[in-house]
C-alpha cells in the first residue's frame, strides 16, 4: 500500500514541481528525489534520539548511504541490462559533495556526540549544496573549462603547399 501511495502520488508530485523549477534530472535526483526518500530516514534518526536514546540513527544513516552507493547502482545497471552512462561533472559534483559531508561528518562525531552548535554547520552546507544545485549549468559549465583541451599552435610555421624554385 505504501509502495502504491509513493507511485501514484508522491513521486508523481515531485516530478511534477521539478517540472514547474526547471530542474534537468540529475539535479531533481539530487535535491527533491534525494529527500523524499530519506525522509523515513530523518524520522527514524528522531525516533531513535528522543526514546531509545541510541546513535541507531547514525547507523540507519550511514549504512543507506553505502547501500545506496553499491547496491542501488549496481543494481540499477545490471536490471538495465546495459551500461549506465554517467555524466563525469555530474560525478564529480555529487562525489566532491559527498566527501565533504562524511569529512563534516567526521568531525562532527569526533567525539562521539553531535553538539548543538555543529548542527547549524551540517544544515549550512546542505544549504549550500542545495544553492550549489540552482546553478548547477554555471557549474557544468565551469567544469568543462577546467578540463578543455588548450588550442595548440605549431611552432614553425607549416611549408607552403608549392614553394617556389628558383
Amino acid at each position: 500500500a505504501l509502495a502504491i501511495v509513493c507511485q501514484d502520488f508522491f513521486v508523481a508530485s515531485l516530478e511534477v514541481i521539478c517540472e514547474e523549477l526547471s530542474l534537468s534530472h540529475d539535479v531533481a535526483g539530487a535535491t527533491f528525489m534525494a529527500i523524499g526518500s530519506s525522509a523515513s530516514e530523518l524520522f527514524t534518526s528522531i525516533l531513535a534520539v528522543f526514546y531509545t536514546r541510541n546513535d541507531v540513527g547514525v547507523g540507519t544513516i550511514v549504512g543507506s548511504a553505502v547501500f545506496n552507493l553499491l547496491v542501488i547502482l549496481g543494481l540499477s545497471s545490471l536490471l538495465a541490462g546495459q551500461h549506465l552512462q554517467l555524466d563525469w561533472r555530474v560525478f564529480v559534483r555529487d562525489s566532491s559533495a559527498y566527501t565533504i559531508s562524511i569529512l563534516l561528518l567526521f568531525f562532527v562525531l569526533r567525539n562521539k556526540r553531535v553538539d548543538w552548535f555543529e548542527t547549524p554547520i551540517l544544515l549550512l552546507f546542505y544549504g549550500l549544496y542545495l544553492l550549489l544545485m540552482k546553478f548547477n549549468p554555471i557549474l557544468l559549465m565551469l567544469l568543462d573549462r577546467c578540463v578543455a583541451q588548450p588550442q595548440t599552435r605549431p611552432i614553425i610555421p607549416p611549408r607552403s603547399p608549392n614553394p617556389i624554385r628558383a
